[in-house]
Protein backbone atom coordinates (compact mmCIF):
# COMPACT_ATOMS: atom_id res chain seq x y z
CA UNK A 1 0.00 0.00 0.00
CA UNK A 2 2.77 2.10 -0.12
CA UNK A 3 2.40 3.68 -3.34
CA UNK A 4 -1.37 4.29 -2.83
CA UNK A 5 -0.67 6.30 0.34
CA UNK A 6 1.64 8.84 -1.82
CA UNK A 7 -1.93 8.92 -3.48
CA UNK A 8 -4.72 9.14 -1.34
CA UNK A 9 -2.88 11.01 1.69
CA UNK A 10 -3.34 14.11 0.07
CA UNK A 11 -7.06 13.20 -0.73
CA UNK A 12 -7.48 12.68 2.87
CA UNK A 13 -5.50 15.96 3.83
CA UNK A 14 -7.73 17.72 1.17
CA UNK A 15 -10.83 16.29 2.63
CA UNK A 16 -9.74 17.55 6.30
CA UNK A 17 -8.72 20.64 5.31
CA UNK A 18 -12.33 21.22 3.92
CA UNK A 19 -13.77 20.57 6.80
CA UNK A 20 -12.18 22.80 9.13
CA UNK A 21 -13.54 25.61 10.47
CA UNK A 22 -13.80 28.83 8.35
CA UNK A 23 -11.06 31.31 9.75
CA UNK A 24 -8.90 28.73 11.06
CA UNK A 25 -6.21 30.25 8.25
CA UNK A 26 -2.97 29.65 10.43
CA UNK A 27 -4.35 26.40 11.26
CA UNK A 28 -5.17 25.27 7.46
CA UNK A 29 -1.70 26.18 6.35
CA UNK A 30 -0.13 24.07 9.07
CA UNK A 31 -2.47 21.02 8.41
CA UNK A 32 -2.03 21.27 4.76
CA UNK A 33 1.91 21.17 5.11
CA UNK A 34 2.22 18.96 7.74
CA UNK A 35 -0.25 16.32 5.78
CA UNK A 36 1.47 17.10 2.39
CA UNK A 37 5.35 15.76 3.95
CA UNK A 38 3.89 12.32 5.14
CA UNK A 39 3.94 11.67 1.05
CA UNK A 40 7.48 13.21 0.96
CA UNK A 41 8.55 11.58 3.24
CA UNK A 42 7.30 8.05 2.29
CA UNK A 43 8.64 9.14 -1.37
CA UNK A 44 12.32 9.81 0.40
CA UNK A 45 11.81 6.49 2.17
CA UNK A 46 11.19 4.85 -1.17
CA UNK A 47 14.09 6.53 -2.92
CA UNK A 48 16.51 5.10 -0.51
CA UNK A 49 15.05 1.42 -0.56
CA UNK A 50 14.80 1.38 -4.07
CA UNK A 51 18.63 2.54 -4.08
CA UNK A 52 19.70 0.07 -1.69
CA UNK A 53 17.56 -3.24 -2.97
CA UNK A 54 15.97 -2.62 -6.04
CA UNK A 55 18.92 -0.17 -8.41
CA UNK A 56 20.29 -3.42 -9.94
CA UNK A 57 17.23 -4.57 -11.92
CA UNK A 58 14.89 -3.10 -14.28
CA UNK A 59 11.82 -4.28 -13.40
CA UNK A 60 8.83 -2.37 -11.49
CA UNK A 61 9.12 -2.24 -7.44
CA UNK A 62 6.73 -2.41 -4.78
CA UNK A 63 3.94 -3.53 -7.28
CA UNK A 64 0.69 -3.17 -6.12
CA UNK A 65 -2.11 -5.40 -8.58
CA UNK A 66 -2.79 -5.87 -10.73
CA UNK A 67 -6.55 -5.62 -9.48
CA UNK A 68 -9.70 -5.87 -11.59
CA UNK A 69 -11.50 -2.17 -11.12
CA UNK A 70 -14.08 -2.18 -14.30
CA UNK A 71 -14.01 -5.28 -14.98
CA UNK A 72 -16.24 -5.09 -17.94
CA UNK A 73 -13.58 -2.78 -20.33
CA UNK A 74 -10.57 -4.78 -18.30
CA UNK A 75 -9.40 -1.68 -16.53
CA UNK A 76 -7.00 -2.32 -13.42
CA UNK A 77 -5.82 -0.33 -10.59
CA UNK A 78 -2.15 -1.49 -11.24
CA UNK A 79 0.76 0.42 -9.98
CA UNK A 80 4.75 0.24 -9.38
CA UNK A 81 7.69 2.66 -9.93
CA UNK A 82 11.36 1.87 -11.01
CA UNK A 83 14.50 3.76 -11.99
CA UNK A 84 12.71 6.54 -13.86
CA UNK A 85 9.86 7.06 -11.61
CA UNK A 86 11.39 6.92 -8.18
CA UNK A 87 13.49 9.94 -8.43
CA UNK A 88 9.91 11.82 -10.46
CA UNK A 89 8.52 10.81 -6.72
CA UNK A 90 11.31 12.57 -4.89
CA UNK A 91 10.91 15.71 -7.07
CA UNK A 92 6.84 15.67 -6.90
CA UNK A 93 7.06 15.04 -2.43
CA UNK A 94 9.65 17.96 -1.78
CA UNK A 95 8.39 20.51 -4.28
CA UNK A 96 4.79 19.94 -3.32
CA UNK A 97 5.93 20.33 0.38
CA UNK A 98 8.55 23.43 -0.44
CA UNK A 99 5.13 24.85 -2.38
CA UNK A 100 2.76 24.85 0.52
CA UNK A 101 5.19 26.45 3.03
CA UNK A 102 6.01 29.16 0.57
CA UNK A 103 2.29 29.71 -0.03
CA UNK A 104 2.04 31.01 4.07
CA UNK A 105 1.58 34.19 2.62
CA UNK A 106 -2.02 33.71 0.72
CA UNK A 107 -4.78 35.53 2.48
CA UNK A 108 -7.80 34.56 0.62
CA UNK A 109 -9.81 31.75 0.35
CA UNK A 110 -7.14 29.86 2.43
CA UNK A 111 -8.83 26.67 2.60
CA UNK A 112 -9.80 26.57 -1.18
CA UNK A 113 -6.21 26.99 -1.83
CA UNK A 114 -4.36 24.67 0.32
CA UNK A 115 -7.46 21.80 -0.94
CA UNK A 116 -6.58 22.24 -4.19
CA UNK A 117 -3.45 22.14 -3.45
CA UNK A 118 -3.02 18.76 -1.98
CA UNK A 119 -5.58 17.06 -4.76
CA UNK A 120 -2.70 18.33 -7.08
CA UNK A 121 0.03 16.89 -5.09
CA UNK A 122 -2.31 13.36 -5.57
CA UNK A 123 -2.70 13.83 -9.03
CA UNK A 124 1.15 14.42 -9.68
CA UNK A 125 1.56 11.50 -7.70
CA UNK A 126 -0.64 9.17 -9.45
CA UNK A 127 0.87 9.81 -12.90
CA UNK A 128 3.98 8.90 -11.93
CA UNK A 129 2.74 4.93 -10.04
CA UNK A 130 0.04 4.56 -12.63
CA UNK A 131 0.76 0.99 -14.82
CA UNK A 132 -2.59 1.08 -16.49
CA UNK A 133 -3.65 3.55 -19.22
CA UNK A 134 -7.39 4.44 -17.33
CA UNK A 135 -5.79 4.97 -14.25
CA UNK A 136 -2.98 7.24 -16.02
CA UNK A 137 -5.23 9.03 -17.82
CA UNK A 138 -7.46 9.98 -15.07
CA UNK A 139 -4.78 11.08 -12.87
CA UNK A 140 -3.64 13.40 -15.85
CA UNK A 141 -6.68 14.63 -15.82
CA UNK A 142 -7.32 15.57 -12.30
CA UNK A 143 -4.38 18.00 -12.40
CA UNK A 144 -5.93 20.29 -14.77
CA UNK A 145 -8.64 21.22 -12.05
CA UNK A 146 -6.38 22.05 -9.19
CA UNK A 147 -4.22 23.72 -11.46
CA UNK A 148 -6.81 25.83 -13.63
CA UNK A 149 -8.34 27.12 -10.28
CA UNK A 150 -5.01 27.69 -8.85
CA UNK A 151 -4.11 29.85 -11.26
CA UNK A 152 -7.75 31.45 -12.42
CA UNK A 153 -8.15 32.83 -8.69
CA UNK A 154 -5.23 33.50 -7.06
CA UNK A 155 -3.09 34.16 -10.02
CA UNK A 156 -1.96 37.61 -11.29
CA UNK A 157 -4.20 40.66 -13.55
CA UNK A 158 -4.75 38.29 -16.41
CA UNK A 159 -5.03 35.36 -14.30
CA UNK A 160 -8.91 34.25 -16.02
CA UNK A 161 -6.87 34.60 -19.84
CA UNK A 162 -4.20 32.34 -18.64
CA UNK A 163 -5.93 29.63 -16.56
CA UNK A 164 -7.96 28.80 -19.68
CA UNK A 165 -5.32 29.21 -21.97
CA UNK A 166 -3.59 26.29 -20.03
CA UNK A 167 -6.48 24.24 -19.41
CA UNK A 168 -7.60 24.35 -23.01
CA UNK A 169 -4.03 23.51 -24.36
CA UNK A 170 -3.45 20.64 -22.18
CA UNK A 171 -7.35 19.21 -22.70
CA UNK A 172 -6.21 19.68 -26.45
CA UNK A 173 -3.44 17.15 -26.12
CA UNK A 174 -5.42 14.41 -23.55
CA UNK A 175 -8.13 14.42 -27.04
CA UNK A 176 -4.88 13.04 -29.14
CA UNK A 177 -3.98 10.63 -26.12
CA UNK A 178 -7.09 9.32 -25.72
CA UNK A 179 -7.57 8.33 -29.11
CA UNK A 180 -4.28 6.93 -29.03
CA UNK A 181 -4.90 4.64 -25.83
CA UNK A 182 -8.68 3.58 -27.45
CA UNK A 183 -6.20 2.44 -30.52
CA UNK A 184 -4.31 0.12 -28.62
CA UNK A 185 -7.30 -0.53 -26.50
CA UNK A 186 -9.50 -2.39 -29.22
CA UNK A 187 -6.07 -3.39 -31.66
CA UNK A 188 -4.90 -5.59 -28.64
CA UNK A 189 -6.55 -9.31 -27.71
CA UNK A 190 -7.57 -9.63 -25.12
CA UNK A 191 -8.27 -5.95 -24.85
CA UNK A 192 -6.04 -4.58 -22.58
CA UNK A 193 -5.05 -1.17 -20.77
CA UNK A 194 -1.93 -2.62 -19.18
CA UNK A 195 1.05 -0.44 -19.92
CA UNK A 196 3.47 -3.47 -19.26
CA UNK A 197 1.25 -6.01 -21.22
CA UNK A 198 1.16 -3.45 -24.44
CA UNK A 199 4.66 -2.09 -24.44
CA UNK A 200 5.58 -6.02 -25.02
CA UNK A 201 2.62 -6.44 -27.53
CA UNK A 202 2.87 -2.70 -29.63
CA UNK A 203 5.36 -3.56 -31.74
CA UNK A 204 3.56 -6.24 -33.92
CA UNK A 205 0.93 -3.34 -34.72
CA UNK A 206 1.11 -2.21 -38.39
CA UNK A 207 3.67 0.55 -38.91
CA UNK A 208 0.60 2.74 -39.83
CA UNK A 209 -1.19 2.37 -36.55
CA UNK A 210 2.15 2.82 -34.76
CA UNK A 211 2.88 6.23 -36.63
CA UNK A 212 -0.73 7.25 -35.61
CA UNK A 213 -0.18 6.10 -31.77
CA UNK A 214 3.04 7.70 -31.47
CA UNK A 215 2.22 10.71 -32.91
CA UNK A 216 -1.33 11.38 -30.97
CA UNK A 217 0.67 10.86 -27.64
CA UNK A 218 3.80 12.86 -29.04
CA UNK A 219 1.12 15.71 -29.25
CA UNK A 220 -0.21 15.07 -25.97
CA UNK A 221 2.89 14.95 -24.37
CA UNK A 222 4.62 17.66 -26.27
CA UNK A 223 1.95 19.98 -25.14
CA UNK A 224 3.00 19.32 -21.43
CA UNK A 225 6.93 20.07 -21.88
CA UNK A 226 6.33 21.90 -23.25
CA UNK A 227 7.90 21.55 -27.01
CA UNK A 228 7.93 24.17 -29.67
CA UNK A 229 5.91 25.36 -30.87
CA UNK A 230 3.13 24.22 -28.46
CA UNK A 231 5.05 26.45 -25.84
CA UNK A 232 2.84 29.62 -25.97
CA UNK A 233 0.60 28.94 -23.06
CA UNK A 234 3.36 28.68 -20.63
CA UNK A 235 4.93 32.09 -20.12
CA UNK A 236 1.45 33.28 -19.54
CA UNK A 237 0.79 30.71 -16.89
CA UNK A 238 3.66 31.29 -15.04
CA UNK A 239 3.68 35.05 -14.91
CA UNK A 240 0.03 35.13 -13.46
CA UNK A 241 0.44 31.84 -11.85
CA UNK A 242 0.79 32.81 -7.84
CA UNK A 243 4.80 32.04 -6.91
CA UNK A 244 4.37 28.63 -5.47
CA UNK A 245 1.86 27.01 -8.07
CA UNK A 246 4.41 28.51 -10.77
CA UNK A 247 7.05 26.09 -8.62
CA UNK A 248 4.60 22.98 -9.56
CA UNK A 249 4.18 24.01 -12.99
CA UNK A 250 8.08 24.48 -13.64
CA UNK A 251 9.54 21.73 -11.34
CA UNK A 252 6.71 18.84 -11.95
CA UNK A 253 4.11 19.33 -14.56
CA UNK A 254 6.63 20.03 -17.38
CA UNK A 255 8.28 16.75 -16.54
CA UNK A 256 5.47 14.81 -16.56
CA UNK A 257 5.43 14.82 -20.13
CA UNK A 258 8.95 14.24 -20.76
CA UNK A 259 8.30 11.10 -18.42
CA UNK A 260 5.31 9.91 -20.13
CA UNK A 261 7.31 9.88 -23.87
CA UNK A 262 10.01 7.37 -21.91
CA UNK A 263 6.86 5.17 -19.89
CA UNK A 264 4.84 5.39 -23.08
CA UNK A 265 5.07 6.20 -26.05
CA UNK A 266 9.39 5.59 -26.44
CA UNK A 267 9.89 2.01 -25.56
CA UNK A 268 6.12 1.09 -26.80
CA UNK A 269 6.14 2.45 -30.96
CA UNK A 270 10.23 1.41 -31.80
CA UNK A 271 10.11 1.72 -35.24
CA UNK A 272 8.04 5.16 -35.27
CA UNK A 273 10.55 6.73 -32.78
CA UNK A 274 13.32 5.59 -35.48
CA UNK A 275 11.25 7.02 -38.04
CA UNK A 276 10.27 10.16 -36.27
CA UNK A 277 13.72 10.66 -34.26
CA UNK A 278 15.77 13.64 -36.22
CA UNK A 279 12.62 15.72 -36.00
CA UNK A 280 12.02 15.10 -32.64
CA UNK A 281 15.58 16.41 -31.86
CA UNK A 282 15.19 19.56 -34.16
CA UNK A 283 11.82 20.54 -32.31
CA UNK A 284 14.41 19.93 -29.25
CA UNK A 285 17.15 22.21 -30.75
CA UNK A 286 14.84 24.78 -31.89
CA UNK A 287 13.56 24.96 -28.31
CA UNK A 288 16.48 25.53 -27.14
CA UNK A 289 17.86 28.61 -29.27
CA UNK A 290 14.59 29.95 -29.68
CA UNK A 291 13.41 29.54 -25.53
CA UNK A 292 17.03 31.46 -25.13
CA UNK A 293 16.94 34.00 -27.13
CA UNK A 294 13.55 35.27 -26.06
CA UNK A 295 14.87 35.06 -22.55
CA UNK A 296 17.35 37.69 -23.66
CA UNK A 297 14.51 39.86 -24.45
CA UNK A 298 12.46 40.14 -21.55
CA UNK A 299 12.13 42.74 -19.39
CA UNK A 300 10.06 40.49 -16.45
CA UNK A 301 11.93 38.60 -14.76
CA UNK A 302 9.73 35.95 -13.97
CA UNK A 303 9.16 35.35 -17.88
CA UNK A 304 12.28 35.84 -18.07
CA UNK A 305 12.77 32.16 -16.25
CA UNK A 306 9.55 31.00 -17.59
CA UNK A 307 11.03 31.35 -21.16
CA UNK A 308 14.41 29.31 -19.87
CA UNK A 309 12.18 26.67 -19.10
CA UNK A 310 11.19 25.77 -22.91
CA UNK A 311 15.26 26.20 -23.29
CA UNK A 312 16.14 23.86 -20.74
CA UNK A 313 13.44 21.55 -21.39
CA UNK A 314 14.36 21.37 -25.09
CA UNK A 315 17.48 19.66 -23.79
CA UNK A 316 15.34 16.87 -23.47
CA UNK A 317 14.31 16.53 -26.45
CA UNK A 318 17.66 16.65 -27.89
CA UNK A 319 18.51 13.72 -25.77
CA UNK A 320 15.11 12.21 -26.28
CA UNK A 321 16.37 12.00 -30.46
CA UNK A 322 18.93 10.23 -29.54
CA UNK A 323 17.21 7.31 -27.71
CA UNK A 324 19.99 5.03 -28.77
CA UNK A 325 22.28 6.34 -26.19
CA UNK A 326 22.44 5.40 -22.88
CA UNK A 327 24.04 8.19 -21.77
CA UNK A 328 21.49 10.72 -23.43
CA UNK A 329 18.82 8.98 -21.70
CA UNK A 330 20.07 9.39 -18.67
CA UNK A 331 20.88 13.15 -19.24
CA UNK A 332 16.90 13.58 -19.78
CA UNK A 333 16.78 12.02 -16.28
CA UNK A 334 19.52 14.39 -15.05
CA UNK A 335 17.93 17.43 -16.85
CA UNK A 336 14.33 16.82 -15.59
CA UNK A 337 15.87 16.30 -11.78
CA UNK A 338 18.21 19.33 -11.93
CA UNK A 339 15.68 21.58 -14.29
CA UNK A 340 12.89 20.99 -11.32
CA UNK A 341 15.60 21.96 -8.72
CA UNK A 342 17.25 24.79 -10.10
CA UNK A 343 13.68 26.71 -11.81
CA UNK A 344 11.32 25.73 -8.42
CA UNK A 345 14.58 27.79 -6.72
CA UNK A 346 14.36 30.86 -9.12
CA UNK A 347 10.51 30.77 -9.06
CA UNK A 348 10.46 30.68 -5.20
CA UNK A 349 13.32 33.39 -5.15
CA UNK A 350 11.41 35.91 -7.99
CA UNK A 351 8.14 35.61 -5.65
CA UNK A 352 10.64 36.77 -2.26
CA UNK A 353 11.62 39.50 -4.37
CA UNK A 354 8.29 40.41 -5.53
CA UNK A 355 6.44 40.12 -2.24
CA UNK A 356 8.91 43.02 -0.89
CA UNK A 357 8.83 44.94 -4.15
CA UNK A 358 5.77 44.31 -5.80
CA UNK A 359 7.28 45.02 -9.07
CA UNK A 360 9.31 42.32 -11.55
CA UNK A 361 10.51 44.98 -13.82
CA UNK A 362 14.29 43.90 -14.36
CA UNK A 363 14.98 47.68 -15.39
CA UNK A 364 13.57 48.57 -11.93
CA UNK A 365 16.39 47.37 -10.10
CA UNK A 366 20.28 47.58 -9.33
CA UNK A 367 22.62 47.54 -6.78
CA UNK A 368 21.02 44.77 -5.05
CA UNK A 369 23.95 43.21 -4.01
CA UNK A 370 24.60 45.64 -1.23
CA UNK A 371 21.80 45.80 0.29
CA UNK A 372 20.40 42.33 0.44
CA UNK A 373 23.63 40.10 0.53
CA UNK A 374 21.85 36.93 1.69
CA UNK A 375 18.84 37.30 -0.83
CA UNK A 376 21.75 38.26 -3.69
CA UNK A 377 24.11 35.46 -2.40
CA UNK A 378 21.09 32.54 -3.08
CA UNK A 379 19.80 33.87 -6.36
CA UNK A 380 23.54 33.86 -7.80
CA UNK A 381 24.20 30.38 -6.59
CA UNK A 382 21.23 29.30 -8.67
CA UNK A 383 21.68 31.67 -11.51
CA UNK A 384 24.85 30.22 -12.13
CA UNK A 385 23.36 26.56 -11.31
CA UNK A 386 20.70 27.75 -13.98
CA UNK A 387 23.54 27.95 -16.86
CA UNK A 388 25.64 25.21 -16.40
CA UNK A 389 28.29 25.84 -14.15
CA UNK A 390 30.56 22.88 -13.19
CA UNK A 391 29.99 21.24 -9.65
CA UNK A 392 26.34 21.58 -10.17
CA UNK A 393 23.50 19.44 -11.36
CA UNK A 394 23.12 21.88 -14.55
CA UNK A 395 26.49 21.24 -15.82
CA UNK A 396 26.26 17.30 -15.17
CA UNK A 397 22.85 17.01 -17.22
CA UNK A 398 24.00 18.65 -19.95
CA UNK A 399 27.01 17.57 -20.66
CA UNK A 400 26.00 13.63 -20.20
CA UNK A 401 22.86 15.14 -22.65
CA UNK A 402 25.56 16.57 -25.57
CA UNK A 403 27.62 13.75 -25.05
CA UNK A 404 24.86 10.81 -25.93
CA UNK A 405 23.66 13.28 -28.34
CA UNK A 406 26.96 13.42 -29.96
CA UNK A 407 27.17 9.91 -31.06
CA UNK A 408 24.04 8.99 -31.77
CA UNK A 409 22.86 12.36 -33.79
CA UNK A 410 23.56 14.54 -36.91
CA UNK A 411 26.61 16.76 -35.21
CA UNK A 412 25.52 20.07 -36.43
CA UNK A 413 21.91 19.36 -34.97
CA UNK A 414 24.43 18.94 -31.30
CA UNK A 415 26.63 22.00 -32.43
CA UNK A 416 24.00 24.83 -33.12
CA UNK A 417 22.48 23.22 -29.68
CA UNK A 418 25.22 23.75 -27.71
CA UNK A 419 24.91 27.57 -28.35
CA UNK A 420 22.13 27.54 -25.87
CA UNK A 421 24.67 27.43 -23.22
CA UNK A 422 26.13 30.74 -24.43
CA UNK A 423 23.10 32.20 -24.83
CA UNK A 424 21.56 31.32 -20.97
CA UNK A 425 25.19 32.48 -19.74
CA UNK A 426 24.68 35.60 -21.34
CA UNK A 427 20.69 36.01 -20.22
CA UNK A 428 21.04 34.92 -16.63
CA UNK A 429 24.38 37.33 -16.24
CA UNK A 430 22.78 40.05 -17.88
CA UNK A 431 19.82 39.21 -15.18
CA UNK A 432 22.61 39.45 -12.34
CA UNK A 433 24.15 42.69 -13.49
CA UNK A 434 21.07 44.96 -13.76
CA UNK A 435 19.54 43.59 -10.37
CA UNK A 436 22.30 42.98 -7.90
CA UNK A 437 25.14 45.58 -9.55
CA UNK A 438 25.22 48.78 -10.27
CA UNK A 439 23.53 52.10 -8.73
CA UNK A 440 21.03 51.51 -5.63
CA UNK A 441 18.16 53.57 -5.91
CA UNK A 442 18.11 53.92 -1.94
CA UNK A 443 15.06 56.46 -1.55
CA UNK A 444 13.09 53.54 -3.81
CA UNK A 445 14.35 50.55 -2.25
CA UNK A 446 15.90 51.63 0.77
CA UNK A 447 12.81 49.80 2.82
CA UNK A 448 13.52 46.37 1.12
CA UNK A 449 14.39 43.33 4.04
CA UNK A 450 16.59 40.48 2.91
CA UNK A 451 15.28 36.95 2.85
CA UNK A 452 13.57 35.33 5.88
CA UNK A 453 14.05 32.36 7.46
CA UNK A 454 10.91 30.66 6.22
CA UNK A 455 11.66 31.87 2.69
CA UNK A 456 15.44 30.31 3.21
CA UNK A 457 14.19 26.74 4.55
CA UNK A 458 12.15 26.64 0.95
CA UNK A 459 15.40 27.08 -0.96
CA UNK A 460 18.05 25.68 1.15
CA UNK A 461 17.05 22.22 0.28
CA UNK A 462 17.18 22.33 -3.37
CA UNK A 463 20.20 24.22 -3.68
CA UNK A 464 22.18 21.52 -1.41
CA UNK A 465 20.39 18.89 -3.84
CA UNK A 466 22.07 20.75 -7.00
CA UNK A 467 25.49 20.88 -5.63
CA UNK A 468 25.29 17.22 -4.37
CA UNK A 469 24.41 15.98 -7.71
CA UNK A 470 27.14 18.40 -9.71
CA UNK A 471 29.66 17.45 -7.33
CA UNK A 472 28.86 13.32 -6.55
CA UNK A 473 26.19 12.63 -9.31
CA UNK A 474 26.96 8.47 -8.92
CA UNK A 475 23.97 7.79 -6.28
CA UNK A 476 21.85 9.06 -9.24
CA UNK A 477 23.01 7.33 -12.04
CA UNK A 478 22.66 4.13 -9.84
CA UNK A 479 19.26 4.79 -9.55
CA UNK A 480 18.15 4.65 -12.48
CA UNK A 481 20.61 3.03 -14.76
CA UNK A 482 19.26 -0.89 -14.79
CA UNK A 483 16.12 0.57 -15.87
CA UNK A 484 17.55 2.75 -18.88
CA UNK A 485 19.81 0.15 -20.05
CA UNK A 486 16.36 -2.09 -20.31
CA UNK A 487 14.80 1.01 -21.99
CA UNK A 488 17.26 1.34 -24.64
CA UNK A 489 16.68 -2.62 -25.47
CA UNK A 490 13.20 -1.94 -25.67
CA UNK A 491 13.65 0.65 -28.50
CA UNK A 492 15.70 -1.10 -30.23
CA UNK A 493 13.29 -3.76 -30.91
Amino acid sequence: MLLSSLIFIPILGMIVVMLMPKGSDKAVKWTATLISAIPMIVSFWITWDYFTNFAHSSAMAYVEGPFSWISTLNVQYYLGVDGISVPMLFLTGLLSTISLMASFGIKTRVKEYFAFFLLLEAGMMGVFVSLDFFLFYVFWEIMLVPMYFLIGIWGGPRKEYAAIKFFLYTLFGSIFMLVAILILYFTSEPHTLNMMTLIETSPNLTHTLQMVCFIFFFVAFAIKVPVWPFHTWLPDAHVEAPTAVSVILAGVLLKMGTYAMLRVSWPMFPSALRELSFWIAVLGVIGIIYGALVSMAQKDLKKLVAYSSVSHMGYCMLALGAFSSVTAMAGVMFQMVSHGLITGALFLLVGVLYDRAHTREIAAFGGLGAHLPIYTGVMVLFGMAALGLPGMSGFVSEFMIFVGAFGALNKVLVGISVLGVVLGAAYILRMIQNIFLGEFDSAKWGGLTDINARELATVIPLGILTLVIGIYPKPLEILMSATLQNLVNLMAR
